[in-house]
């Protein structure tokens, strides 16, 4: 017979600690906050040990005003500004209910970001899908892309860019992380804690309802099996017109310094809230459960401590100001409703009708839950795949194969435009967006003085299937790559590290060499981690999917009237390669598009001359050198090519040296094509020059095709067909 505290995800050695934590049996109620504070989702028990490398890159960064361990990192962005911007995943719910998992991923992230007490002013998403051409994609790609659109757009969020990816391993496990961005004065930052003995707990937002239950204990923190999708009650249930005014009323609550402290309500709902809150704070705290307004009167104590009702948040506020916060609350039409206050000694107690139901130490709950050291294995299959090189893989030699191979690959799902997606969302509410998908990264405006940020979301796990060591690397220089493109300065990093089960050895080794290349990688880059999210059990039986660690990356620019976009438009200006391409192709899109091969060694990273570019890149839109700039990531030279011809509508005549095939589809990391006015390429040249930094002059801006002197020439109109045509007939 199963155990009741089995059937909530606890292990009999977590229920034998539970019980000596307490010196009896757990009631009911305290039971399910065990279980939800100590699931992998809310305790990070698996990844702890791992995750404690990321403070290597945090220590003595005067910029980090928060950091891991808060609603969302913080960092200072000078001038009285900091920004604080965090990435999440909503991977589970979003395979139950494609439409409100995500849908509540953009609005539980977005109060992530209110919570440090700033405002949310835009949002990004990495999404990835099975194969784009199976026939249970496109229900999910509608639901989750309307979700996202719904609530986004809804809140008046500009959506600045991201990701979409097709790929089989995600067939029964798609991806959703969102990310969100806020901006605060310095002085506004707010924290998740519980202080003053006194001070009055109110709970702030919509009603409680059953919906979610379960959510973070259970659907987020167990592998997936036959029938999961019919597990609906686990998903919550999003209004993005009550969290607007909720953000609108907080926003002042903060203005006026009417609150001490602030937690928002999402995974574990109230057990996370007035656990983490009391436990960060000086003291304990007693809640009034039968006092929080509930939608489903027939509600259990244990099923409102569980619930994941949707756009709340927990505020601590002084008694002098509590009738204050009530009436502002009445005044936007937000429920207020005061349900406990802050104690001395170190005790959580909540009663229900009188009766006590939960008296525990919070941070028994909060910070001293299990902790493991996961066996880990290196995979055993991994030896072979390395050793399985693209070299073996025909490759087209003449012009017209060249031609061929290029369009194939543009029309591609996942190389081809992304518009019927982004088209969907508002990229420029606000009047505050500079650049927006399809752009390297999505550029803000902050200041009227013009002062702004640039974000970049990147990841690949076919480069971390291979070596996920690299592969965290890659997808770190990648997002930095993305963001100097526009002329930013990279200075912050937050991770969506989505991976298989933690209790499967291979798995835990994947996890482990990811976060060790990604934190050694974020102390070379100067890019401190400062949050993020942990995603585990992206498997469906013992499939798990490929590893994914997607890196968000924060750039700053003095003035964004100055960044750089990706389209050539100014006919006669020089293009340049910057960087060096080799013959790398281990997991490249041409192998996987062309032939389906997914085998050998991802692309060298140099972490050095990534930095070194970057600076380039800065001092080039800095000094007014360049009209454009573009990466080359997927699909290479060609991909990055034809985006900036048919993004400006403008031809290129191209000369290659060495194999033309390398040139065009290689991967190699480190590389950007530049646009050059003419009168400005000799100085350019020579900053490279300066630097030791590789730079080839490969063509020019003319015309209304691509021509790729003595192999192929496609006009613009061809390109473009081929590049949007793709997802409107799989989706529209």
């Amino acid at each position: 017979m199963t155990q009741p505290y089995a059937e909530l995800g606890l292990k009999d050695d977590e229920y034998e600690r539970i019980l000596a934590i307490l010196g009896r049996r757990p009631s009911d109620e305290e039971l399910a906050m065990f279980s939800i504070m100590w699931s992998e989702h809310c305790s990070y028990k698996s990844s702890k040990v791992h995750l404690r490398r990321f403070g290597d890159a945090v220590v003595d960064n005067p910029r980090v005003l928060a950091g891991i361990g808060e609603n969302a990192g913080v960092i200072d962005v000078g001038d009285g500004l900091a920004v604080t911007f965090k990435v999440e995943s909503h991977n589970h719910p979003s395979f139950v209910e494609p439409y409100q998992g995500a849908a509540t991923g953009v609005g539980g992230i977005v109060r992530d970001i209110l919570a440090m007490g700033a405002r949310p002013v835009a949002v990004m998403d990495s999404l990835r899908f099975g194969d784009a051409t199976a026939a249970d994609t496109k229900g999910l790609v509608d639901g989750v892309v309307a979700g996202i659109s719904f609530y986004g757009n809804c809140l008046g969020l500009p959506n600045v860019g991201g990701e979409v990816v097709f790929d089989p391993t995600y067939a029964g496990n798609p991806l959703v992380n969102a990310l969100c961005l806020g901006v605060l004065p310095v002085e506004r930052l707010h924290l998740a804690a519980a202080t003053g003995e006194g001070n009055v707990v109110v709970l702030i937002g919509a009603k409680t309802g059953r919906d979610g239950i379960g959510g973070v204990s259970v659907l987020a923190s167990a592998t997936f099996e036959e029938g999961s999708e019919s597990r609906r009650p686990a998903v919550q249930v999003g209004d993005p017109f009550t969290e607007k005014v909720l953000i609108e009323c907080c926003l002042e609550l903060f203005e006026r310094g009417l609150v001490t402290g602030i937690q928002d309500l999402g995974g574990a709902g109230l057990t996370c809230a007035t656990t983490e809150t009391a436990a960060k704070g000086s003291g304990g705290m007693r809640v009034a459960l039968d006092t929080v307004p509930l939608r489903e009167p027939s509600m259990t104590a244990a099923e409102v401590l569980a619930s994941e009702s949707q756009e709340r948040m927990l505020a601590i506020v002084t008694p002098e100001n509590v009738a204050e916060v009530l009436a502002t609350c009445r005044r936007w039409g937000a429920l207020a409703t005061p349900i406990g206050e802050v104690t001395s000694g170190d005790r959580l107690v909540i009663t229900w009708h009188g009766d006590v139901v939960v008296d525990v130490p919070p941070k028994a709950l909060a910070d001293d839950g299990p902790v493991y050291e996961r066996p880990m294995a290196r995979p055993a299959d991994l030896d072979a795949l390395q050793a399985d090189s693209p070299d073996r893989l025909p490759r087209p030699s003449s012009g017209g194969e060249l031609r061929e191979t290029l369009l194939t690959m543009v029309a591609s799902p996942n190389l081809a435009s992304k518009r019927w997606v982004t088209d969907q969302y508002d990229r420029y509410v606000q009047g505050n967006t500079v650049l927006a998908a399809p752009e390297d990264a999505g550029v803000v405006r902050l200041t009227e003085s013009g002062a702004g940020v640039a974000l970049a979301l990147d990841g690949n796990g076919r480069f971390a299937r291979l070596d996920p060591y690299a592969g965290a690397q890659l997808a770190l220089a990648e997002a930095c790559r993305n963001v100097a493109a526009t002329g930013a300065v990279p200075i912050a990093a937050t991770d969506c590290l989505n991976f298989g089960s933690p209790e499967d050895p291979e798995v835990m080794w994947q996890f482990a060499e990811a976060v060790r290349g990604l934190a050694e990688g974020c102390v070379v880059m100067g890019t401190p981690v400062i949050g993020g999210n942990v995603s585990f059990y992206n498997q469906t039986g013992d499939v798990a999917i490929n590893p994914t660690p997607v890196v968000g990356i924060l750039g700053v620019l003095d003035d964004v009237a100055r960044r750089t976009p990706m389209a050539f438009t100014d006919e006669g200006d020089t293009l340049l390669l910057l960087g060096e391409t080799r013959d790398e192709l281990g997991g490249s899109e041409w192998a996987w598009t062309v032939h389906g091969h997914l085998g050998g060694t991802p692309p060298r990273v140099d972490l050095a001359a990534e930095r070194t570019l970057a600076e380039i890149l800065v001092a080039g839109s800095r000094d007014g050198m360049l009209t454009a700039a573009h990466d080359l990531s997927d699909g290479g030279l060609a991909q990055a090519l034809v985006e900036s011809c048919v993004r400006g509508g403008r031809g290129a005549r191209i000369v290659l040296d060495g194999d033309p095939f390398v040139a065009l589809f290689s991967e190699s990391a480190g590389r950007v094509v530049v646009a050059v006015p003419r009168s400005e390429e000799l100085r350019f040249t020579e900053m490279c020059a300066v630097r030791g930094f590789p730079c080839a002059r490969i063509g020019v801006v003319v015309g209304d095709a691509l021509e790729v002197q003595d192999q192929f020439t496609v006009p613009l109109r061809d390109l473009q067909n081929a590049w949007e045509a793709t997802l409107p007939r799989l989706f529209g």
